[in-house]
């Protein structure tokens, strides 16, 4: 008689990737791997969004909304001044007169012009392509914003109160998104993403853009997607399907 697996056996199993724990069942590991404490993003992985617009309706702003709960931004009404790390932008095809709403943020550029003017390295890019702002050398110059192509990133004009300790704001700094970094080095997903998902919808798809395995690989590999404003040569992490 074969004894049982134990739970410590299953769990060991997954940590390795995946385990058979009965016929025809398998045990697979999450997608995404928690980054273990003192060890630095690497260039092995480089995270993205791919975004289906087809299936992106322009009354949902779930994504919005998961974001502002997440990275803990008031929502005051004030469009000319709050701070927004995601927007919902409508296009419209002028021959056809197709429309097209999609969400827009930071798209992690490879080669981002944020970090290339801004003149104390408060705009950084980690190894793992993630565009980041460092407020504690921020010196609120907004050289980025200017440089930004996509407007995703916000000027903190007022004094911060009841922030998040993954997400310290503070007054006279740039801020923007930020991919959800804290989620993605503990193993999970952007809030946008889950907040997508839990409508049904799922337009968004989170994952490793070096690992041909991931899911957004496969779907890239083998469906037409595009980057926004492509001809500049930036190389962003967000990629769209349907635009």
């Amino acid at each position: 008689m074969t004894q049982a697996p134990s739970r410590r056996d299953l769990l060991k199993g997954a940590a390795l990737g995946a385990v058979a724990i009965a016929p025809g069942l398998t045990l697979i590991a999450p997608a995404v791997q928690a980054r273990p404490a003192g060890i630095p993003a690497s260039a092995v992985n480089r995270w993205g969004l791919l975004i289906d617009t087809s299936k992106c309706d322009s009354g949902c702003t779930a994504c919005v909304d998961a974001c502002k709960t997440e990275m803990g931004l008031p929502a005051l009404d004030r469009p000319a001044t709050d701070a927004q790390y995601i927007r919902k932008v409508d296009v419209k095809d002028p021959k056809t007169g197709h429309q097209h709403s999609l969400p827009v943020m930071c798209q992690h550029c490879a080669k981002p012009p944020c970090v290339d003017v801004c003149p104390t390295g408060a705009s950084m890019k980690r190894a793992d392509g993630i565009v980041l702002v460092d407020r504690h050398i921020c010196i609120g110059c907004r050289y980025c914003m200017m440089a930004c192509p996509y407007k995703a990133r916000s000027f903190a004009h007022e004094d911060q109160s009841n922030q998040k300790a993954h997400n310290p704001r503070g007054k006279g700094c740039v801020e923007g998104c930020t991919l959800c970094v804290h989620r993605i080095d503990a193993g999970g997903r952007p809030a946008c993403v889950e907040a997508c998902a839990d409508t049904g919808r799922a337009a968004m798809i989170f994952g490793d853009l070096n690992d041909p395995n991931s899911e957004i690989s496969r779907r890239l590999s083998k469906e037409a997607s595009s980057r926004i404003r492509a001809d500049l040569g930036l190389d962003p992490a967000i990629r769209y399907q349907g635009i």
